[in-house]
């Protein structure tokens, strides 16, 4: 199996900011774009640039940080942005769409951020009604 592979930055985050965002995607890609105005919401996959460095990159178990209780968990069973490969996700509100740049509601990523992927919310395909999660998940910040 090949180990080492492209990825292709599609945009970066140009204003952070959970009531609003901005994005701007690369004059490359924009083409992409056709149509994404028809979608109240997206799913914004990101690279979290500022944890990519060897000792994140290394990290498998933490304190989730955003939980009111102190239980060690493994990065792939929380959200943490350390984590071997730092990507995070993160579903948006579509606000406005001009040319190469989106307006988004709800974005956790900081600006700076490279854009990995953007992905149209579906309620039918991306919800689960009888998802189970720990109980410790649903106290404390949304992450």
């Amino acid at each position: 199996m090949k180990r080492k592979t492209e990825l292709k930055f599609i945009g970066v985050v140009d204003k952070e900011g959970e009531q609003e965002a901005k994005i701007c995607i690369f004059p490359e890609f924009c083409a992409g774009l056709k149509g994404i105005e028809n979608y109240s919401h997206l799913i914004i996959l990101y690279w979290i640039h500022l944890r990519d460095n060897k000792e994140n990159r290394q990290t498998l178990l933490v304190f989730p940080r955003k939980h009111v209780v102190k239980i060690e968990t493994g990065v792939f069973a929380c959200r943490s942005p350390s984590r071997p490969n730092p990507i995070g996700l993160c579903v948006v509100e579509l606000l406005k769409v001009e040319e190469c740049k989106l307006t988004v509601k709800g974005l956790d990523a900081f600006k700076g951020s490279p854009i990995v992927d953007i992905k149209p919310y579906n309620s039918k395909a991306d919800s689960v009604s009888n998802a189970k999660v720990p109980k410790w998940a649903l106290r404390g910040k949304l992450t």
